[in-house]
């Protein structure tokens, strides 16, 4: 590898002025764009697609949200189209909720060229996916552990004649440890090949995956610090800890007829409060990583469809994921990690949209937020609430607590009982909820 990488980094007046076919885009997938309704590249984008037409191995650096989907999926698309092949390309994702959206990208971008994609990911069975990997798709997406299981296990499956490699949120895919896996992938597939690593930060780990992965690689980076975007609105609420569900209850009526992702710290706290809230008439629907696979997409599709309003998750949503309609995020759990609060925030205001985010401070957390309002650069105003009126919720919130700690318990339970019992407790679910919401509970009237 070249002793100095080169490095661009594109200058906020030049960002928007390219079109895809500017860039080097070819007809087809210019078409594929406009029906996407995507009308400008974004910045990222602009960046990489030319340096990636030209045959070059690219480090992108982007925020969340940025389009870095598109800037490796349309390279790869073109040079699937000049030089077909079947599994021409692996796309290494940390979640399997990424991993599902990029394919449906490719698919839609690919959709007039018959394009091919597989989607190897954990929580389906092996069987399945060996028969849909003997078909030989063009790309395939896959996390790290599950593209192990089938190198090692599948017969007849090998990547040795891979062109493209891409590795979608790196920083992320070595924060959960698979690091390991990675060796063993890039043991195994060609090295013959373009590599793309787009990552939202660049680590220590992402550093010696870069070294051991990508040959004189360009960097392209469109933000050099860690940054919300401009139409984000931000506030914090400052609140005792035992009074937290009746706050977020009391926002939810304030904030009424906007849609609204909610993250909390832990799978069982997402499940508690996500019953808590349905136990009060709100359509609300849970994300976190216990839960099946078919599950967690069934989830998201709902609240895509806006079938819920309401979409409480744990980390595993808080990147990548493009749901396009998030009015509101609210930290309902301070994160750990300050730059988990990018991530989080930026699932709303998207694409030039404006949004909402709102933090929750409990008398333990303000270390914590402080960290965070020294990160993105600025302090944060306090969202405007009554007292009297949070205390007012109070009673019907404490009872709506009892019924979804009844409910958890019976849902640890049910997976050792038999059958017959499921469907009589979920009977008796519905019943308690009836009686706890007496109707949903409605805003004000002003």
């Amino acid at each position: 590898m070249a002793a100095l990488m080169e490095e661009r980094e594109i200058r906020e007046e030049d960002a928007w002025k390219s079109t895809f076919r500017e860039l080097g885009v070819t007809d087809v997938l210019c078409d594929a764009c406009e029906q996407l309704g995507w009308k400008q590249p974004t910045k990222i984008q602009i960046e990489t697609i030319p340096i990636a037409l030209q045959g070059r191995d690219i480090i992108g650096l982007a925020e969340t949200g940025s389009g870095k989907t598109g800037a490796f999926a349309l390279p790869i698309l073109q040079a699937l189209l000049e030089t077909p092949q079947r599994l021409f390309a692996l796309v290494l994702t940390p979640t399997r909720e990424l991993a599902f959206q990029i394919s449906e990208q490719f698919e839609a971008l690919g959709s007039s060229i018959g394009i091919k994609t597989a989607v190897i990911v954990g929580g389906i069975d092996m069987m399945s996916q060996a028969l849909t990997l003997a078909k030989k798709p063009h790309i395939v997406i896959a996390t790290p552990g599950r593209l192990i299981d089938h190198l090692e296990n599948t017969k007849g499956f090998t990547l040795k004649m891979l062109k493209y490699l891409v590795m979608d949120e790196a920083d992320r895919i070595l924060n959960m440890d698979f690091e390991t896996e990675m060796d063993k992938i890039l043991k195994v597939i060609s090295r013959d090949r373009k590599t793309f690593l787009f990552s939202a930060t660049m680590t220590k780990k992402v550093q010696k995956l870069q070294r051991a992965a990508l040959k004189d690689p360009v960097k392209c980076a469109v933000s050099s610090k860690y940054q919300t975007v401009e139409k984000l609105q931000q506030f914090y609420v400052f609140i005792p800890s035992k009074f937290k569900d009746s706050y977020l209850v009391y926002v939810l009526n304030e904030l009424a007829g906007n849609s609204f992702m909610i993250f909390c710290s832990t799978c069982n706290n997402t499940q508690r409060v996500a019953l808590l809230l349905r136990n009060l008439g709100f359509t609300a629907i849970s994300l976190h990583g216990q839960m099946s696979q078919n599950k967690r997409l069934g989830a998201l599709n709902k609240f895509k469809a806006k079938s819920r309003t309401i979409l409480l998750a744990t980390d595993v949503a808080s990147r990548g994921l493009d749901i396009p309609h998030v009015d509101v995020v609210i930290n309902f759990d301070i994160p750990t990690h300050s730059k988990d609060y990018i991530h989080r925030v930026g699932r709303t205001a998207r694409a030039g949209r404006s949004g909402k985010a709102i933090t929750f401070v409990t008398q333990y957390d303000v270390e914590l937020f402080q960290r965070i309002e020294h990160l993105i650069g600025k302090k944060l105003p306090a969202f405007p609430t009554q007292e009297e009126e949070v205390m007012m919720l109070n009673e019907r919130v404490s009872e709506a607590q009892r019924f979804a700690r009844v409910e958890l318990r019976e849902l640890g339970e049910r997976k050792k009982r038999p059958l017959e019992f499921i469907t009589q407790d979920t009977e008796d679910s519905l019943v308690m909820r009836k009686k706890v919401a007496g109707g949903k509970l409605k805003r004000k009237a002003r």
